[in-house]
Parts: structure tokens; sequence; C-alpha cells
């Protein structure tokens, strides 16, 4: 299988960086997501790690995931695969660090929102504009209630609207603005190297325990995943969205 990204343990083996290499666009595939997933997975159990940092190639995180695997023949594979690269974020034992610079767009954006801690370049743009192709982003959905708010939240849902590195700072969802990776590494060195890494690791825990987000990844997300598949694969415009995008067209709706 071609690598679509590479890790390493850096900061005397305290952080893994994990770079989505697929540019310009680091598209979440399949394979993707499974290398990704594979990739948290390498330095899991490692008691010593205290950071996992993630960002994309290039002038990009990633435009999201791949709209050519969105099509009915491949959706159900395809949910299950990034669904479960973003429950084992989600899950990770320490904090995971997005790093966002340009466009971090549907699948990408759904990947940041189970990370812990969010930093943006001052011209990162995120958003999920699924809404546009005649489809709905299940993570966004259950997630971004918890993650952004309930009322930005819907109105990213239905509207496909973005938000800029500013406004996701506003709302809390940035930690901070930053010019590149060693910015988030001098946040590393100042706030969480000097602390315990099994501290770190009992309060990553309980916090995503008690914020119930975990919880959502359950019930919530295995619900919208089953509306996805049995009432929009199965729909026209579900399929005629997807099919303009990939035809380079304006869709035409038959609003069923």
């Amino acid at each position: 299988m071609t690598p679509l990204l590479r890790h390493q343990l850096v900061e005397e083996g305290r952080v893994q960086h994990i770079v989505l290499d697929a540019p310009k666009g680091n598209i979440l595939s399949m394979a993707m997501c499974q290398q990704l997933e594979a990739a948290l997975g390498a330095h899991r159990g490692e008691p010593g790690v205290k950071l996992v940092l993630l960002e994309g190639a290039g002038h990009h995180f990633s435009f999201g995931a791949s709209v050519e695997e969105h099509q009915r023949d491949q959706a159900a594979a395809m949910l299950a695969a990034f669904h479960g690269l973003i429950r084992a974020l989600a899950a990770h034992p320490v904090p995971v660090a997005a790093l966002v610079r340009g466009k971090c767009l549907g699948g990408a954006f759904e990947v940041v929102t189970a990370c812990h801690l969010v930093f943006c370049t001052a011209d990162a743009t995120l958003g999920c504009p699924e809404i546009k192709l005649g489809v709905f982003p299940p993570v966004l959905a259950v997630l971004g209630p918890l993650r952004l708010g309930h009322a930005t939240s819907e109105r990213l849902l239905l509207t496909g609207a973005t938000l800029s590195a500013e406004e996701a700072l506003r709302l809390g969802f940035a930690s901070q603005l930053v010019s590149g990776a060693e910015d988030v590494l001098a946040f590393y060195r100042e706030h969480l190297a000097p602390l315990s890494a099994q501290a770190l690791r009992q309060a990553t825990k309980v916090s995503r325990r008690a914020s119930g987000l975990l919880a959502a990844l359950e019930g919530p997300l295995q619900a919208a995943e089953a509306q996805y598949l049995a009432e929009v694969v199965t729909s026209h415009d579900g399929n005629e969205g997807i099919a303009a995008f990939l035809e380079r067209r304006a869709p035409a709706w038959k609003d069923a």
C-alpha cells in the first residue's frame, strides 16, 4: 500500500508528529483513514507520550473525505472506515492536537472536531459543505453541538458555511492562532512537557467520558450512519449531488 502519511516521535519521544502526506488535498480516502488509525495505534501504549500533533503536508490540512467513495457502492465501507478513525481519535489516551492550515473541509473538519486541541494558521477555513452535495456529515451532526455549541453546529450543518481561523478562536474551538508546527511544539513545551504523562492520560480519559463525546460516537453516530445509508444513499438527490460534483456540473435536484 502506498504510504499516504508519515509519522515520527519528536521532543525526546514525547510527541508523535503525524503528517497527512498526499498533497495538495490530503484526501481522507479509506486507505488514508486506515493508515492514520494504524499510526495512532503505533505508539498508543507507550506511557511516556504526551501529545500527538496532526497536520497536513503542503498548503492545506485536507479537502476532506473522498467524494468518489461516497458513491452508493462504496458508501457503507467508507463510513465504516471513517467512523472507525473518528472513534480512535476521540478515545486516544493522550491529547491529539490538530494544526489546521488552509482548507479543512468535510471529513477533515470532522476529524478535527474529534481532536482535543486545535491550532489554526491565519488562512485556515473550516467547515462541512456536504449539504451542498445533497448529503449530510454524520460526525459533525453528533460532535458539533459538543465541540462548537449547538447553534453554530446547526448553522454549519444546514448551510455548509465555513469558519475562519478567527471565528474558530472566538468560539473557543481553536486554542491559539499559530504560524506553524513549531508554535504548537512551543505550546507543548510550555504547557504539557512539565506535566506527568500519567496525569495527562487520566485527565484526557475523564474529560472525554464526562463530556458525553464518547457516548455520542456510539448510539447517536450509529443512528446517523444508519440514516445516511438507509435514506440518503438510496435517495435521488443524495446520488445526484455526488454525481454532479464528480462531473463538474450543477445538480438537478428532485427533492427526493
